[in-house]
């Protein structure tokens, strides 16, 4: 078998930098534990690597008395400013690893309120990021779908942004029932380009490989619309977060693809690749060096 890698694939840089800020933090810190306010990125093995090195995921019902004189890392997702205020009270000592695009993308929603805009999000209300970005525009509106654009009702003038995660097909159909609708609309681009960066490559990928494997967090928004992508370019695929998922039927293909999220480290990958050149150690390949 042909193992071809897509040319842009796993960790982002906001993704990086966090990661890197962590293993900093745990290697010089000596108060233990350190905390991550909620999983540092949406990767189950990283966050597991992370534990082992004495950093702990807080869960946000969880910031009480307990944070007190620790290390809390905010996630690469970010926080509303309600909540860091609130670790602030509580003497926690913050470390920001959160994305400078989504840190960029909350002051903008912030002008975008106090200058008297209506506020619209494009993505998933639920995504932490989207959390995150909400908490700078109270009462702003979140949509994940053209029908719910539709469903608006908004005082111009209107300011659009979008998770940083979120397709460029999906924002435009959004934006395009919007422009039909309000005169008086500022659409700003804030998806990080490492998702178009990844689309792209997948594309390219494509078109040299006969089926797609995917490998990255079932939580991670990203993987899943690489995933979906794969899909879409009529190619089989698979979405997998470790080599002990491959399925056998990858193995019957003579050129597979291998594509990851922004979220995937750089040795889940490696070991991904090498259970697809080797596939009699793929059932026996551990989650994370």
């Amino acid at each position: 078998m042909i193992v071809l890698r897509a040319d842009t694939l796993g960790y982002c840089m906001g993704v990086r930098r966090a990661m890197d800020l962590a293993v900093k933090t745990a290697e010089t810190e000596t108060i233990r534990p350190i905390y991550t306010l909620g999983p540092l990125i949406h990767n189950p093995q990283a966050v597991e690597d992370l534990r082992r090195r004495g950093v702990e995921v807080l869960g946000e019902q969880e910031t009480d008395s307990r944070v007190a004189g620790r290390i809390v890392i905010l996630r690469a997702h970010g926080v509303s400013p309600a909540l860091r205020s609130r670790l602030e009270s509580l003497g926690a000592r913050l470390a920001d690893a959160t994305c400078p695009r989504v840190l960029a993308s909350q002051r903008r929603a912030r002008r975008f309120h106090e200058s008297g805009y209506s506020v619209v999000l494009v993505g998933d209300r639920n995504h932490e990021e989207i959390v995150a970005v909400t908490g700078c525009a109270p009462a702003c509106s979140v949509v994940g779908s053209p029908e719910e654009a539709r469903a608006l009702d908004l005082v111009e003038p209107v300011g659009v942004l979008a998770q940083t995660t979120v397709s460029e097909e999906e924002y435009e159909a959004v934006c395009g029932v919007l422009r039909s609708r309000y005169s008086r609309l500022e659409i700003v681009d804030t998806i990080c380009p490492a998702t178009r960066e990844r689309q792209e490559s997948l594309a390219r990928l494509a078109d040299r490989a006969e089926a797609i494997v995917v490998v990255g967090g079932r939580s991670s928004a990203n993987t899943a619309r690489l995933f979906r992508a794969a899909r879409a370019l009529g190619k089989p695929a698979w979405h997998i977060e470790t080599a002990a998922e491959l399925p056998p039927e990858v193995f019957g293909f003579s050129v597979l693809g291998l594509t990851a999220g922004a979220s995937t480290p750089d040795s889940i990958i490696a070991e991904v690749e090498d259970a697809l050149m080797r596939p009699e150690r793929s059932r026996d390949t551990p989650a994370l060096s």
